[in-house]
């Protein structure tokens, strides 16, 4: 299947040049900041889950892999199962205190939620 690059594009003003090639800028991410200045919130949710409870860990800012690699490592000092991305991890079952005390341990600024 055709790759539709041109949805990327949308507003950029048609050229004449037989030689120009568009260069779309990549979106920058940032540098993750020390665990000390992440100030994160450790709080549980049971919406839309099948009456399944989860571990929601938000406000990480920094690089996915980042965000990936810390995620790994609370679901395998957790024992369980779990995903990260777009800034939250998601641990599950009901994992609130474990969580947050690996995050202290960790250096994160982290408190408990709900």
């Amino acid at each position: 299947m055709k790759d539709n690059d041109w949805k990327n594009r949308l507003g950029v003003v048609f050229s004449t040049d037989p030689d120009f090639k568009y260069a779309e800028a990549a979106p920058e991410e940032e540098e993750t900041p020390s665990p000390a200045a992440q100030r994160l919130v450790v709080s549980i949710d049971r919406r839309n889950r099948g009456g399944k409870q989860v571990t929601i860990v938000r406000g990480f800012r920094g690089r996915n892999e980042d965000l990936c690699a810390l995620g790994r490592t609370l679901r395998v000092k957790c024992g369980t199962g779990g995903s990260a991305g777009d800034g939250e991890i998601i641990v599950q079952g009901d994992f609130r205190d474990k969580v947050t005390a690996l995050l202290r341990e960790m250096g994160y600024g982290a408190k408990r939620g709900n």
